[in-house]
């Protein structure tokens, strides 16, 4: 059953490739740079689920499945989910937020890295611990994309602000999946089988990474249509 799922969300990623290499052809004023991004999400992410729909990408840890892989994917993906999510915020501005967006991909990096350390603690006290701080890295990561981030959006016309808003509520949505899913799991509590976790994730993650993808560009392209969008 697990495997099922895997090759379900492979095929998932393949269509996400196969659609934004569709808009790239017709970019309607989005930046070829933000269709890079999204094609790269499910490119490199689909990679690494085929690795475990194969049998690979996973180890027996404490007791449990540990699939590895994914956090090979996440620590990619998140962070180019963060740099799309920061190029729709200052879309119309000139220059870019380097500083901004190291500190983005610096805290997810510590985020994902915590909870995979944390699935390798056998001490029951290391393991949450290291979980708080995963969980601390998230709230980080909310503070800068509805603080300054959100700040950088407002600077730009109300359509585009307006995009990230919504691009920003659904990206904050729905990563509190994330660890919810994960202290729930195998590696928490226990609440949730294994195979159960792989399929909760695997949902969560179509949708954050292809769903996401297709809100965030699709609301800028239907604002070029409407002539209410400006490349910087």
């Amino acid at each position: 059953m697990t495997e099922w799922w895997l090759w379900m969300y492979v095929a998932a990623m393949a269509g996400g490739v196969v659609l934004f290499n569709r808009w790239r052809a017709d970019p309607r004023g989005v930046p070829l740079s933000e269709y890079r991004v999204a094609i790269a999400i499910p490119l490199w992410s689909g990679f690494w689920y085929l690795v475990m729909a194969l049998g690979g990408g996973r180890a027996e840890v404490a007791g449990h499945t540990l699939y590895w892989a994914r956090y090979v994917d996440w620590v990619v993906t998140a962070s180019l989910l963060l740099v799309a999510l920061m190029l729709t915020a200052t879309h119309s501005l000139p220059g870019r937020r380097w500083r901004l967006m190291g500190a983005l991909v610096g805290v997810n990096v510590v985020m994902l890295l915590s909870g995979l350390v944390a699935e390798f603690a056998t001490d029951a006290t290391v393991r949450y611990a290291l979980y708080g701080i995963g969980v601390l890295a998230l709230c980080a990561v909310y503070g800068l994309i509805w603080g300054p981030l959100r700040l950088h959006a407002h600077r730009q016309p109300a359509g585009i602000a307006a995009v990230y808003k919504e691009a920003a509520l659904l990206l904050s949505a729905l990563w509190v999946g994330y660890p919810l899913f994960w202290i729930l799991g195998p590696s928490g509590v226990g609440l949730l089988g294994s195979a159960t976790t792989s399929l909760l994730f695997v949902v969560l993650s179509i949708l954050s990474k292809v769903g996401w993808s297709i809100l965030d560009l699709g609301r800028l392209r239907a604002l070029s249509d409407r002539g209410h969008l400006t490349v910087a």
